[in-house]
């Protein structure tokens, strides 16, 4: 069933009531769809599922790892369960039942993961999400997903439908920049996305940090400096073959994340790049090793450097990193 939104619409949505609105859709047709939160229906836009199917929609209170046990029995008994929490419970809290019983028994769960990195900055380190996709990235049987938008997550919320099997969605609290005018780009689970075309330089970027990687490549652009950008929208399983393609090319590589630079997208390239015995020059942003102030959601990214302007700055540095610039790849293999 397709979805349809525009870029207009996207402006007047959050990202949250696109997954909302698109579930709400795509349950028309599938009973076999239900809806699972922890006392945040409100917070992870879930009431208009609550009102169109109140039979198939269950409030668990203040107890995040009931609703994840929960979820695996339903998933077993031929369900679809999607349960709806903030990020940080998803990936700490709770994370005893999303191992044991979600993803080791390869139990057909779809977890929303809201309010991720430092979306809901203004809520406190507390509720800064930047170790999750380093903590579900390592669980076997997870796939792991950060779209760049809301008409991304439009797409991804209907591939995980089809999926079968656990998916975690990690998604902002607020408005996401529009990155896609059409939800019609060729959406596929474990395949990044080039957005822009480059020469001198890659960024891989996911989630808020993707509209930021275009915007520096489009600044950087006007200085004659051609900057590739790669929506690595699914961490896991990653796309080597987009990663490798980019060294090859580019042979300078920054990733970008709302996240802590150890374990997350950066750590996914690395490991790609290193198994591959390529070189290139490389660098991440992110949270270096560090939690985050309390703030809004863009201060935040300014000071960790993951916004339009310390992409830019990154990529110049790279500019000037010595590496071995020949184009003989036998002997690094």
């Amino acid at each position: 069933m397709a979805i349809s939104y525009t870029s207009i619409s996207q402006t007047k949505l959050s990202t949250g009531e696109v997954y909302g609105d698109t579930l709400c859709e795509l349950a028309k047709d599938n009973p076999r769809i239900v809806a699972l939160t922890a006392d945040l229906g409100k917070s992870t836009k879930m009431g208009n599922f609550a009102e169109q199917y109140p039979d198939r929609f269950y409030q668990f209170g203040i107890a995040e790892q009931n609703m994840y046990g929960t979820a695996a029995g339903m998933a077993k008994s031929g369900l679809i369960p999607f349960t709806s929490s903030f990020a940080i419970f998803a990936s700490c809290r709770a994370l005893d039942q999303v191992h044991t019983d979600i993803c080791y028994q390869k139990a057909n769960v779809k977890l929303i993961a809201s309010h991720a990195g430092t979306s809901f900055g203004q809520a406190g380190t507390t509720h800064h999400s930047t170790e999750d996709i380093a903590i579900m990235r390592s669980l076997a049987n997870l796939v792991v997903i950060v779209p760049a938008d809301g008409m991304e997550t439009a797409n991804v919320v209907r591939a995980a439908v089809e999926y079968d099997g656990p998916v975690y969605i990690r998604i902002n609290r607020g408005f996401d920049q529009v990155v896609y005018g059409t939800y019609d780009y060729g959406y596929q689970i474990g395949k990044a996305v080039e957005i822009y075309e480059g020469t001198d330089a890659t960024v891989i970027a996911c989630g808020s940090c993707v509209f930021q990687a275009l915007q520096a490549a489009r600044e950087l652009e006007a200085d004659g400096v051609s900057v590739r950008v790669l929506n690595m929208h699914t961490i896991k399983p990653i796309d080597r073959e987009a990663i490798l393609k980019a060294v090859h090319d580019t042979r300078r590589i920054i990733t970008v994340e709302d996240h802590t630079v150890i374990g997350g997208l950066g750590g996914a390239v690395a490991e790609v790049i290193a198994e591959s015995g390529m070189s290139c020059a490389f660098k991440r942003l992110g949270l270096q090793d560090t939690f985050s102030p309390i703030g809004f959601h863009e201060d935040l990214m300014s000071i960790h450097c993951i916004d339009t302007n310390g992409i830019v700055t990154a990529v110049r540095e790279l500019l000037n990193m010595d590496f071995e610039d020949d184009e003989d790849w036998e002997d690094e293999v």
